[in-house]
């Protein structure tokens, strides 16, 4: 297939471009700034410098077949919601209108668990769960709703879009890196000396990418999947990590309130006198709640893969330590 692909510079995009490229397709992918396509270096991929909100979009994606719309905007910062939003929810309208003017065939669009939310019930979330959009915490997670929301409307208009919702992978090129693979790398760093009470699904990122072709052949139009495997407290993955490295894991837990008081001071009084602010409020109140999601839909329907979260671990440890983010 010719398949043109947004976000392929980012973590799951870059794994996906991989996979792709290996099973034989052809991949044209969109790019802000080839500066920042460290990720697809080497790789025998055709670059399209642009804009998801720009409104002559369409001409860059005439001639391929399928799209893969995974970029995004990230950010916890409440400073940054008008951004996300145009970028999200915006930028997803732009290009799914985008996909019907130069006929794209099949669409499969990257939304997140943060955009279902988590179940009050303490129970793992699946694809029948919806938060209420206003309690999802923070601008960024409420405008991956608002983005999936658009894919849904395309959908049920006729558009042929597949909605997958990957939880929080972990493995090779997570070049920011993603909050995810940050505490790995902080790990690595010697630089978490406790931890909060909270736990998350994880899952090998390759497996996600492999869920994005899945959905792409099995998929169901205006349906959504839940790439993800095990729900992990954050303790049980430091464990893991300490068996992996050799690095001992924290043994302290912190009691919420102490990071969440931090980041106030930090996001609300500090920047006032004018000083970076380095722990987000909203990420310490997501942090407040055990997010599990249950992926057995994309499981039984899609055959998603379920390699063993140590092995996303020990990918993600190589992979930072051979190109000098960290030291062993």
């Amino acid at each position: 297939m010719r398949v043109f692909v947004t976000g392929g510079t980012g973590f799951v995009g870059a794994n996906l471009i991989r996979l792709l490229l290996a099973e034989g397709h052809t991949v044209r992918a969109l790019v802000r700034s080839p500066k920042t396509a460290s990720n697809l270096q080497g790789l025998d991929v055709e670059i399209i410098q642009g804009d998801l909100n720009d409104p002559e979009l369409w001409r860059s994606l005439q001639g391929c077949e399928v799209l893969f719309h995974v970029a995004a905007h990230y950010s916890l910062w409440r400073t940054d919601q008008a951004a996300l939003y145009r970028s999200n929810v915006e930028g997803t309208r732009n290009i799914l209108a985008a996909a019907r003017k130069a006929d794209i065939n099949r669409t499969v669009y990257t939304s997140s668990v943060a955009a279902i939310g988590v179940n009050p019930n303490g129970q793992p979330a699946n694809e029948t769960y919806q938060s209420p959009p206003e309690k999802l915490i923070g601008a960024y997670k409420q405008s991956k709703y608002w983005a999936e929301q658009e894919a849904v409307k395309a959908a049920q208009a006729g558009q042929d879009v597949v909605i997958v919702n990957p939880s929080s992978p972990l493995g090779a090129w997570d070049s920011k890196p993603t909050p995810t693979g940050d505490i790995v790398l902080r790990f690595l760093r010697r630089q978490m000396p406790a931890y909060i009470n909270t736990g998350l699904n994880f899952i090998h990122v390759k497996d996600v990418a492999w869920g994005h072709l899945l959905a792409l052949q099995k998929g169901k139009s205006g349906d959504r999947y839940i790439l993800g495997h095990q729900n992990l407290t954050l303790q049980a993955l430091l464990q893991q990590l300490a068996t992996i490295t050799g690095l001992p894991a924290p043994q302290r837990e912190v009691p919420a309130w102490l990071p969440l008081t931090v980041a106030w001071i930090d996001e609300n009084i500090l920047t006032t006198f004018g000083k970076q602010p380095s722990v987000p409020v909203d990420g310490v109140r997501m942090a407040t709640q055990k997010m599990y999601y249950d992926a057995s839909k994309a499981v039984h329907q899609l055959g998603l893969p379920q390699t063993p979260i140590a092995t996303a671990l020990q990918d993600a440890v190589n992979w930072f330590v051979e190109h000098g983010y960290a030291k062993l």
